[in-house]
């Protein structure tokens, strides 16, 4: 069980900065949702936190700097889904899948049956078992966005990094996803960072939220505290009412009045 901690963290795309002082503690087995309007810098956060964009400041598991840490020590503590990964031509799901456990392997680089166990669980846990021939690159947005949960998961981290996880998936996939999420960083303990842009779903699920604009951070917390009808004109720009219902919050769209048909 692993305590992130970011501090003072700066990220820079060239000449300019899309993170800006940002510091946030998550707690073994919480699950903190990163949230903001386009381009507000939640997945270049997460990309430097997993040590694919060069950053400033503290980044730290359990005390420990991530700074320090060679690349496959650092795969073994946090593991990341990204929007867009890149992925080897003509490779399997199998094969794909198989390379989350790459941290693990010993000096040969061989996997062993027990790897492969643990990738047709995962795969089974994700509805995609069924996906183990196929080429990635045949797959549809749904099924590679399973895929790629799945090779997370086998990486058995303790921190898990979800850049946009429901992107391209269908409502049931959508709840399928964010239910197996949350009962494994219950059952395991695992910390979990997610950006989400639906903001009904980042009520229900994650215990709390950072809404970051032009990189900075302009609101941290409960859902209800973060996901106010103020916060959400003010910083979105959106006319929305904030509904309070027995499973969380909805989020729904204020249509302007106009005058009725004659």
């Amino acid at each position: 069980m692993s305590r992130l901690h970011v501090k003072d963290l700066d990220v820079h795309l060239g000449h300019r900065q899309v993170v800006k002082q940002v510091s946030f503690s998550a707690e073994a087995g919480e699950w903190l949702a990163v949230i903001g309007p386009n381009g507000a810098g939640k997945s270049s956060l997460l990309k430097a936190i997993a040590g694919i964009t060069p950053c400033r400041g503290t980044l730290e598991i359990d005390g420990q700097s991530l700074e320090h840490l060679a690349p496959r020590q650092r795969a073994r503590r946090l593991a990341m889904v990204a929007q867009s990964p890149v992925i080897p031509e003509g490779i399997t799901v199998l094969e794909y899948t198989l390379l989350g456990r790459t941290p693990h392997l010993g000096a040969f680089g061989r996997e062993s049956a027990a790897d492969r166990v643990r990738v047709h669980d995962a795969l089974a846990d994700l509805d995609a078992a069924h996906l183990g021939a196929r080429d990635v690159s045949t797959l549809s947005g749904g099924e590679r966005q399973r895929v790629m949960l799945a090779r997370a998961l086998v990486q058995d981290t303790q921190v898990l990094l979800l850049d946009e996880p429901t992107t391209a998936l269908d409502i049931g996939h959508q709840q399928d996803v964010m239910e197996l999420v949350d009962r494994l960083r219950r059952e395991r303990g695992i910390t979990v960072i997610t950006t989400l842009h639906d903001l009904t779903l980042a009520s229900r699920y994650p215990d709390r939220l950072l809404m970051l604009v032009e990189g900075g951070v302009v609101a941290e917390g409960s859902p209800v505290d973060v996901l106010t009808e103020a916060h959400l004109a003010r910083f979105y720009g959106a006319s929305v009412s904030v509904l309070c219902t027995a499973d969380g919050l909805a989020i729904l769209p204020r249509r302007p009045f106009q005058e009725p048909r004659p």
